[in-house]
């Protein structure tokens, strides 16, 4: 007995379905279950975690904090790269912060949000106290936010200036410039409207190459980034040094040992590996409670 064309037709489907199933649901899970625990691959698989006395303390793909209960830096610790992933490091929340570069005015008042400049500059403002240098950036106000003016003209764009203001401070205290063409400057208002006046950055008289190198102020694309550049960790040796009571010589050492090539030899920097030079200096140089 021939059956109609129409349930031959879903008869077709089911039978494709069921075996589509079993191929890829059954099978192929089962087939890279097994691939993954291949002797030099399972550790991978499992997310490439990394023990000490018997206890997982972190992955070599994903970065840490290394902060106090207060968010406070370790002074004793190398610190990672800052990371816009969840509360940072996140990994079910890997992402940036998709800021660009032309995000430099701050959203002021309560639930107000730091733009990406401001960001930058508080975080080279807070490093450069940490180990001891000039935390200084171009388009950065002394106080760690981002330095700009809105300028009204007269004529909307053009025109004599009439009217400044910075608008990513606020009261009390000063701007972080006075005057800009024979204006005085005034401090933002929470929830006033300045957008007819010209966003104006102002570059400041902060060095070309500040310090702070851009790795310490910037968080990765995943947000999730293992490794911090050579000029970063170099710039936090003799912080790590003293609080563990080392020569910054041998500390030196230490993150030799732990920085690793460019990918093939030529592709991007040479970065640290934090978490493994930290266990190093844990090891070797522990603090005393």
């Amino acid at each position: 007995m021939r059956l109609p064309a129409w349930l031959s037709q879903h008869l077709a489907a089911l039978r494709a379905l069921l075996v589509l199933t079993v191929l890829l649901g059954v099978v192929y899970p089962l087939l890279m279950v097994g691939v993954g625990r291949i002797p030099g691959l399972s550790g991978r698989a499992d997310g490439s975690l990394v023990a000490k006395d018997g206890k997982t303390v972190g992955s070599r793909l994903i970065g840490q904090s290394y902060t106090d209960a207060d968010g406070r830096p370790l002074r004793q610790y190398f610190q990672s790269r800052p990371s816009a992933a969840g509360n940072g490091y996140d990994p079910t929340s890997t992402s940036a912060s998709n800021l660009g570069p032309e995000n430099v005015v701050d959203t002021l008042g309560e639930g107000g949000k730091p733009s990406l400049l401001t960001q930058v500059c508080a975080r080279s403002k807070a490093a450069g106290e940490l180990e001891g240098v000039d935390g200084g950036r171009p388009y950065c106000t002394p106080g760690g936010v981002g330095a700009v003016l809105a300028v009204f003209h007269r004529d909307g764009a053009t025109g004599p200036v009439t009217r400044v203001v910075s608008l990513n401070e606020t009261g009390p205290g000063a701007p972080f410039v006075a005057t800009y063409d024979g204006v005085a400057v005034e401090l933002a208002v929470p929830g006033e409207d300045y957008s007819k006046g010209v966003v104006t950055p102002v570059r400041g008289g902060a060095p070309d190459r500040p310090a702070v190198p851009a790795d310490a102020v910037t968080a990765s694309g995943s947000g999730l980034d293992p490794h911090i550049s050579v000029a970063y960790a170099r710039l936090q040796v003799n912080r790590v040094a003293a609080a563990r009571g080392m020569s910054p010589a041998d500390t030196q050492r230490l993150v030799d040992r732990y920085t690793t090539g460019r990918v093939l030899g030529f592709v991007g920097e040479p970065g640290v590996d934090v978490l493994q030079l930290n266990l190093a200096l844990d090891a070797a140089h522990p603090v005393r409670g």
